[in-house]
């Protein structure tokens, strides 16, 4: 198989440094035939796998975060080009779970006895994602996020506690025929189980269901968001009773809110989102192990 490695250099923590050894003493030369090209801006990810994709690689691996995922995602969704990853952002959410490991070297060798697997995609007012998109603090914070200078988990989580005083909106959901009112921290819509570093907001979602699973949380007392953030990492956040999970193939959000994230990637909107789930439109490797 011929693919092409696509590498988020500024992503994370700088997991890729050193990459191009690893590649070449981990991954199976009888296997793959393959070649390197690193990213030097936003968007520089969808250009060059696009270049690939003209050029007749058969698959596409993104070494970065959900941002050069998604990138490089979006111009896979849709064509026979495979999506692979190894994961070297500060998240990770979709690499996580389908089952990658952090370490690079690991992830390398995980690509020898990966398999083949059609999965959904989701849009969020026609722009794709894979991972997770959400309206309201969550889009919030991935708006701040995305100009601090020091990344990492632990920044991001230093992030969540500084705006802790975010109050919660009003949104009106259309789905299934259906019409409701809710007061709400944050929407996520989630394709994939997790933000990242294993945070589930949504443990049970499943990427070939066609459905989203739309996750509703409430205004909490602040001496909840500690045990809150417990459950998302315990895998149990269906157990709080500030959460509703909706599960619906799309839905239409309205509300006053203008940023959305999709995989963790700020973007403006008016006066709603209508996210929808696309079903079996993306190939990408699973691993085995």
């Amino acid at each position: 198989m011929k693919i092409k490695f696509i590498v988020n250099p500024v992503s994370g923590k700088g997991k890729q440094k050193g990459i191009e050894d690893s590649i070449k003493k981990n991954l199976d030369s009888k296997k793959y035939e393959y070649s390197v090209r690193f990213t030097e801006r936003q968007g520089h990810a969808k250009e060059l796998c696009r270049q690939a994709i003209t050029d007749g690689y058969e698959a596409v691996i993104a070494v970065g975060g959900d941002g050069t995922v998604n990138e490089i995602a979006s111009e896979c969704i849709g064509k026979d080009t495979v999506l692979g990853i190894i994961p070297a952002g500060s998240g990770n959410g979709f690499a996580y779970h389908i089952g990658m490991k952090k370490n690079i070297k690991e992830s390398i060798l995980q690509l020898n006895n990966a398999t083949i697997k059609i999965v959904d995609s989701c849009t969020a007012n026609s722009i794709p994602f894979v991972n997770i998109s959400g309206i309201g603090f969550d889009a919030h914070i991935a708006n701040l996020f995305q100009n601090l200078e020091k990344r990492g988990f632990w920044n991001y989580i230093k992030l969540i506690f500084k705006e802790i005083n975010y109050k919660a909106k009003e949104y009106t959901l259309h789905y299934d025929g259906k019409s409701k009112k809710v007061k709400a921290m944050f929407i996520s819509s989630a394709n994939a189980s997790q933000y990242g570093n294993n945070f589930r907001i949504s443990p049970k979602s499943k990427l070939d269901d066609g459905l989203i699973d739309f996750v509703i949380v409430q205004e909490m007392p602040k001496r909840m968001i500690l045990q809150f953030l417990i459950k998302m990492e315990n895998g149990k956040i269906e157990n709080s009773k500030f959460v509703e999970i909706i599960q619906s193939k799309e839905m239409e959000i309205f509300s006053d809110e203008k940023i959305i994230h999709l995989d963790g990637e700020p973007k403006k909107i008016n006066k709603s989102v209508l996210v929808k789930n696309n079903p079996k439109t993306l190939k990408i490797l699973i691993p085995n192990e």
